[in-house]
């Protein structure tokens, strides 16, 4: 077999590859947390985001993120979502019955897209992050 042919087969299922995840990762709506890891800058993380009982749920897919470590730090954070800016105060719901609720969220909002991220990232120990408004966030400077 020649090499040609093969590595340009090979090239196709890797750019097809990356554009079904770049898909996925971004078809549908994606927001950005903005959360201080205290002396640093603020640092932006890009994030799906589903809304339940009156609050908005974001997921780590493992509690060694940096944003949730951050999080357990400073609650207080900043959710870019739809170009509106809105303080938030993370409550961190660890333990199954969070995680549960968080997947069953994003898996109905994200659908097939969930589906083949998690064959990419495994959520098996993924915690679950509740935003709630934050009334004070108004009062706070931005970073």
């Amino acid at each position: 077999m020649r090499p040609r042919p093969v590595i340009a087969a090979l090239l196709l299922v890797v750019a097809g590859f990356a554009a079904v995840t770049l898909a996925a990762l971004e078809g549908k709506e994606v927001a950005v947390l903005r959360t201080s890891p205290g002396e640093g800058a603020a640092r932006e993380t890009r994030v799906w985001v589903a809304e339940h009982e009156g609050a908005l749920w974001v997921e780590a897919a493992t509690p060694e993120r940096d944003f949730y470590r951050d999080l357990l730090d400073s609650p207080q954070a900043e959710l870019v979502r739809g170009g509106a800016r809105q303080a938030v105060l993370a409550r961190p719901q660890p333990g199954e019955d969070g995680h549960a609720l968080v997947r069953s969220l994003l898996a109905a909002k994200y659908g097939w897209a969930d589906c083949w991220v998690g064959l990419l990232q495994d959520t098996s120990r993924s915690v679950a992050v509740r935003l709630d408004r934050d009334p004070a966030g108004a009062e706070r400077p931005r970073g």
